[in-house]
């Protein structure tokens, strides 16, 4: 199994960002938990990325464990890409759409 570094696209970050400040404003602390685990499963991809089946346009997404989000990620090279963290609910095809931009 292939060892990969990791890149966070800052449209990721964000998604984090706001994922965690509207979980904190729910309940107390829960937007950390959310980040925690968020980090910690991003740190498993750098061996485990292959694992995960490509969902569409070469993307591979995990789920965040506890939280209904996706961790939507691509394989170039020996880089897992990380572009977005969004709800299970959100249409994958926005992404889709922006990774053909770039």
């Amino acid at each position: 199994m292939s060892s990969y570094k990791i890149k966070v696209f800052p449209e990721a970050l964000d998604d984090i960002q706001k994922a965690t400040d509207w979980y904190n404003e729910q309940s107390y602390g829960l937007g950390t938990r959310f980040q925690k685990q968020v980090v910690q499963q991003i740190n498993k991809l750098n061996k485990t990325a292959e694992v995960y089946t490509v969902r569409y346009s070469n993307v591979r997404c995990m789920v965040i464990k506890k939280f209904p989000f996706m961790i939507h990620f691509l394989i170039e090279d020996e880089i897992v890409v990380i572009f977005a963290i969004f709800h299970t609910s959100r249409n994958p095809k926005i992404w889709d759409k922006l990774l053909k931009q770039k």
